[in-house]
């Protein structure tokens, strides 16, 4: 499961100002015109280029469940890409990120001490710099995993240490056993 790329994409897709095209054949016709062609959306999508000829002029209407999912998840990738990178470049440079987790965070400490792992609900605020890296890994790439820790070292910094004016002795944030995350810009 890919909890933290699919949650940074989610929040830059609140970002666009239109919706993306609901119908099979308006979305065909979007993706035509993006990859220039019929053969190229035909190989993308894993379907005949007759298939696709066949949406475009709305000779089909409903798609199968999963060329309905990959249709949909190729259209929203492409979907206003000036306006995806305006609100990356703006959340990594001025205006931060939010990040809304129900997981184990802690540090290893005394049983009772307010820095004990366990199960928190946090909404945290984070740093443009933060959310540069974050990004930064998602178009890298990188894995859930290295996301992950990126968050882990975002919290550690900003909630349990305050910018470095408190736990300045605790070194590493456990972020585990992860039930929810979400972000907004």
């Amino acid at each position: 499961m890919n909890l933290f790329g699919e949650g940074l994409e989610s929040a830059v897709q609140k970002a666009f100002t239109r919706p993306a095209p609901k119908s099979a054949g308006a979305q065909m016709r979007y993706l035509v015109r993006q990859l220039k062609g019929t053969g190229a959306v035909a190989r993308t999508l894993r379907v005949s280029q007759r298939t696709v000829e066949r949406y475009v002029k709305n000779q089909i209407k409903k798609p199968r469940p999963d060329l309905a999912a990959r249709l949909e998840r190729e259209v929203r990738t492409r979907w206003q890409p000036q306006i995806r990178a305006k609100a990356r470049e703006r959340a990594a440079t001025t205006g931060g990120i939010v990040i809304d987790t129900r997981a184990r965070i802690g540090y290893t400490a005394p049983v009772g001490s307010t820095d004990e792992n366990r199960v928190r609900h946090l909404t945290v605020a984070l740093p443009p710099q933060y959310a540069a890296r974050l990004f930064d890994a998602q178009q890298a790439g990188e894995s859930d995993r290295r996301l992950q820790q990126i968050a882990a070292e975002a919290l550690r910094d900003t909630y349990f240490q305050d910018g470095g004016r408190r736990a300045g002795a605790l070194e590493e944030v456990r972020f585990t056993d992860v039930e929810h995350v979400e972000f907004d810009l």
